[in-house]
């Protein structure tokens, strides 16, 4: 996170505001699932195996939904080559408009689908050497890096090193909020919505990753952060 300008970090806030969004509306659709979580998924998939309880079916769908989603975007958007980040962001619009178009339908299972695929493949936006630099749609390890930059100003180093985490954080939390109360209005007008959205993101992501806006990176970034 840190090797990112604040126009990078901002992009990444604004995703994960996005999946924040899709993972409050996947959370009440499927009744207490969780569509970018798989780490909740994992917990009800095991406690449903020791209760003996059909959950356990759904729970291990979506991780495997999810699984599915990360392989796409792992394989798809360097096929682009300057232009994978632009091109990843492209897959996870095209899956959150693919899921506004089911829930318009009334296909409650494929529209659940694409939004597992699509939060899959937002954590392919941000690699570095083949590794996931900023993951979008979950918080633990960003919460983790927050309280080892906070114990770092404690002990006298960056004093500031830690709000990129902070915000980060704050965005998923906005967008759950957001998702929540635009689902209980319209779940599909809160899909069209996110999904419009996520597509504004692609033209985002074309202008930073432009050949004149290189510069947004840190000098120790590497062009593998593309």
């Amino acid at each position: 996170m840190l090797l990112y300008d604040r126009k990078m970090r901002a992009f990444a806030t604004g995703l994960a505001f996005l999946a924040g969004f899709v993972d409050a509306v996947g959370f009440l659709k499927t009744g207490g699932l969780f569509v970018s979580f798989m780490s909740g998924n994992s917990t009800r998939l095991a406690v449903s195996l020791a209760a003996r309880t059909e959950l356990w079916t759904f729970a291990l769908s979506l991780i495997a939904l999810f699984l599915g989603g990360v392989i796409l975007g792992s394989l798809l958007p360097p096929l682009a080559g300057p232009r994978r980040k632009p091109a990843a962001v492209g897959l996870m619009a095209m899956l959150l408009l693919s899921a506004a178009t089911w829930q318009t339908l009334g296909w409650d299972r494929p529209m659940i689908a694409a939004l597992a695929l699509a939060m899959g493949s937002a954590n392919t936006i941000f690699q570095r050497e083949g590794e996931v630099s900023i993951g979008v749609t979950y918080m633990t390890g960003t919460l983790v890096k927050l309280g080892q930059r906070i114990a770092d100003a404690v002990r006298g180093g960056d004093r500031t090193a830690w709000v990129p985490y902070l915000v980060l954080w704050v965005g998923l939390m906005a967008g759950a909020v957001t998702g929540a109360v635009a689902f209980a209005w319209s779940p599909t007008v809160s899909l069209w919505s996110v999904a419009t959205a996520a597509t504004l993101m692609v033209a985002v992501a074309f202008r930073l990753t432009r050949p004149a806006s290189r510069a947004v990176f840190a000098p120790i970034a590497s062009d593998r952060l593309l």
